[in-house]
């Protein structure tokens, strides 16, 4: 049986709170919306962070504690302390799992592990959303068909400066008439990381079952295959065969 992984959902918490439109559609937050889908879909050790909380929620005894972290950003990326983003770069360098959400994009720590820009073009209209499924064998697209749709989303367009994904599983084309890649994994050092694009605050795209169908499946994905650990340091060898002279 895989490992069941210890989640962490993170999120600012700040629109939930300055925003009655944002606190009608998530009256738990955001990252109460995401524990919830992963819960329903059987992840129960799930625990939430927010921006607000000393050291961000994201102590050292808490990131030692998860296999996967959940990153939801927006307004707040230039809020979030250095020191903790690199403590959770390191972390995922040694295994950890990250599941990037939404304006996550622009988030330091996501910015930080690719080594790009990660701009892209948006528009804020309601729009209506088509995610096709362009890798239908990865895990993270298990029990989905060809496409799902969302009613009323954010747009986000290409050119998205990213690098290049280890795996694409999600194209998304907006009823505006532009296309994004909405689905994109990597991997640094031994963890995995998953950026998945829909989630604008004022629309319950969190609640949509296959959203959180995805989110669960980027869970399990994202799980170490070991616990992670500290990467080993370098060691002086003596040689395995004789070196001839």
């Amino acid at each position: 049986m895989p490992p069941i992984p210890r989640i962490t959902v993170w999120n600012e918490f700040w629109h939930e709170r300055n925003d009655p439109a944002v606190a009608a559609v998530y009256p738990d937050g955001i990252h109460g919306a995401v524990a919830a889908a992963l819960r329903e879909h059987g992840l129960g050790e799930v625990r939430t962070a927010t921006l607000d909380e000393p050291e961000h929620g994201l102590s050292e005894a808490v990131l030692e504690a998860t296999d996967v972290l959940f990153w939801w950003g927006h307004r707040k990326h230039d809020a979030v302390s250095d020191a903790v983003v690199a403590r959770v770069q390191a972390r995922v360098l040694q295994g950890m799992g990250l599941v990037v959400l939404h304006s996550g994009h622009y988030s330091k720590i996501f910015r930080r592990l690719t080594g790009t820009a990660c701009t892209l073009d948006y528009r804020v209209a309601g729009e209506r959303e088509r995610l096709w499924v362009v890798s239908p064998g990865h895990p993270v697209a298990q029990g989905l068909g060809r496409f799902f749709e969302l009613g009323r989303e954010e747009m986000y367009g290409e050119p998205f400066a990213i690098p290049e994904p280890d795996a694409l599983v999600f194209i998304s084309w907006f009823e505006g008439g532009e296309v994004f890649r909405s689905g994109c994994c990597y991997t640094r050092g031994r963890g995995r990381i998953f950026y998945f694009r829909p989630g604008h605050e004022t629309f319950p795209t969190y609640h949509d079952p296959a959203v959180r169908r995805v989110l669960a499946n980027a869970a399990r994905w994202a799980t170490p295959e070991a616990p992670a650990h500290e990467p080993p340091a370098n060691v002086r060898r003596d040689p395995i065969e004789p070196i001839g002279r």
